[in-house]
């Protein structure tokens, strides 16, 4: 059974930088398509970005040009870079397979953008 672990989540000033990192632990990394996702007070979850197993990625638009997914199959990590934060930007981030069935959720990291 796949566990995910994330981190990386702390406050942040508006048009500063974040690195989330995702650590995978069970099943087999390298052949999984990742995504992060995230939600915010009082919203429903929502994809945010992923990356296949090949390396191709895909971002949603209230993202694009702003965050970077990774992966590092070696380390079983998955990571997102984050720069230009908006305050529209604060949610508990997760990250899960995309475009497969989900493992279990971890808790998440919290990201906070507030001056």
């Amino acid at each position: 059974q796949v566990q995910l672990v994330e981190s990386g989540g702390d406050l942040v000033q508006p048009g500063g930088s974040l690195r989330l990192s995702c650590a995978a632990s069970g099943g087999i990394f390298s052949s999984t398509s990742f995504g992060w996702y995230r939600q915010a007070p009082g919203k429903t979850r929502e994809f945010i970005a992923g990356i296949a197993r090949g390396g191709g990625t895909k971002y949603a638009n209230s993202v694009k040009d702003r965050f970077t997914i990774s992966r590092n199959n070696a380390m079983k990590t998955l990571y997102l870079q984050m720069n230009s934060l908006k305050p529209e930007d604060t949610a508990i981030y997760y990250c899960n397979c995309w475009a497969c069935a989900a493992f279990p959720w971890g808790q998440g990291t919290q990201v906070t953008v507030s001056s």
